[in-house]
């Protein structure tokens, strides 16, 4: 039985961010209103209580933006993401060995256009988002985690940008590769 190896995506695959075509100064009163302030509204849509078109029409109230403006970046933005195709040919190679699950906290926004536009189910035996399971990597006692493992999660390995999250899935008794300044993904990926 192959091992379950979980990669996380914001902050480990990718750096990212939404709206980042906007402005400069509209993307730094962005980040903090909804990044800094109001970090619920951000818990919720990742938990599936609210839609992307909620939270861009929200915002561009909110930053006095044109709506469908707004919008376009948005989608635009999430197709445009990037990952080093060199990481996802490593990643793609070590599904011989590991049963590979991309599991992130994330958006609708991610199975709607993040997901096909980078054609992640080709890279990944499974793509697991916090919006379709309702749930956080760190809730619930690594629910998704233990939902997910093909398997003893003790012979499980986690690579992800997350403290809060290693710690848990290290409670678990699975084996963590934390992401640092120092330590990239394919530093990681290159020790299995």
């Amino acid at each position: 039985m192959k091992q379950t190896l979980f990669i996380d995506f914001d902050g480990t695959l990718c750096d990212d961010k939404f709206w980042r075509s906007l402005p400069s100064d509209i993307f730094e009163k962005l980040q903090i209103f909804l990044f800094t302030e109001n970090t619920d509204i951000v818990i919720d849509w990742m938990k599936g209580v609210y839609t992307s078109e909620y939270i861009n029409k929200l915002l561009s109230e909110k930053l006095s933006i044109d709506k469908n403006d707004m919008w376009e970046r948005f989608i635009s933005d999430c197709k445009k993401m990037n990952i080093s195709k060199a990481t996802l040919e490593r990643i793609k190679a070590l599904q011989e060995k590991y049963h590979t699950v991309l599991v992130t906290d994330n958006m609708d926004c991610f199975d709607r256009f993040i997901k096909p536009a980078l054609k992640l189910e080709f890279y990944f035996d499974a793509v697991v988002n916090s919006y379709n399971e309702k749930n956080l990597k760190s809730e619930n006692n690594g629910f998704l985690f233990r939902k997910y493992v093909i398997g003893n999660i003790k012979n499980a390995i986690l690579i992800d940008n997350s403290k809060k999250v290693c710690d848990i899935f290290s409670s678990l008794g699975g084996t963590v590769f934390h992401i640092t300044p120092n330590e990239n993904i394919d530093v990681h990926l290159s020790k299995l």
